[in-house]
């Protein structure tokens, strides 16, 4: 049986110890993804004020929201995150409130200069984007 990353936060590429930046939060983000990771890495999540190296970055992201303001989040995650550490942008899931589409995704995350990967189920009502630098391997 397939079960989402928010089932086993090992998906998302975070390890024990690992500090992970959320970006973008607000009262509408799935409580359980975020629980699912601080249980993995063992620590609480850190927000975007945090102004020392990360692990690993989750950024919370919905439509009607500025497409190049998702850009220079990217570009602003990326700048204190840790040598090829995971990034993800969470979207509501088509159908959803905020469901954004994976192509205002894509093309924020190349204005950033990184490659998006497909959509991933992470909870009912969320889905994730992986991003990497343009150049990086799966």
């Amino acid at each position: 049986m397939n079960q989402t990353a928010s089932q086993n936060a090992e998906e998302f590429g975070f390890k024990p110890g690992d500090i992970v930046q959320e970006w973008l939060w607000d009262d509408d983000v799935d409580d359980s993804i975020r629980e699912k990771i601080e249980d993995l890495t063992g620590q609480d999540l850190v927000d975007e004020d945090y102004d020392s190296a990360v692990d690993g970055v989750i950024l919370w992201w919905r439509d009607g929201d500025d497409e190049d303001e998702l850009s220079d989040t990217i570009v602003d995650a990326v700048a204190v995150l840790g040598n090829d550490g995971p990034l993800w942008v969470l979207t509501p899931k088509p159908g959803r409130p905020g469901a954004a589409s994976s192509s205002t995704v894509q093309n924020a995350a190349k204005t950033a200069g990184m490659n998006a990967a497909t959509p991933l189920t992470v909870s009912p009502d969320w889905n994730g984007i992986r991003l990497r630098a343009f150049g990086k391997g799966r």
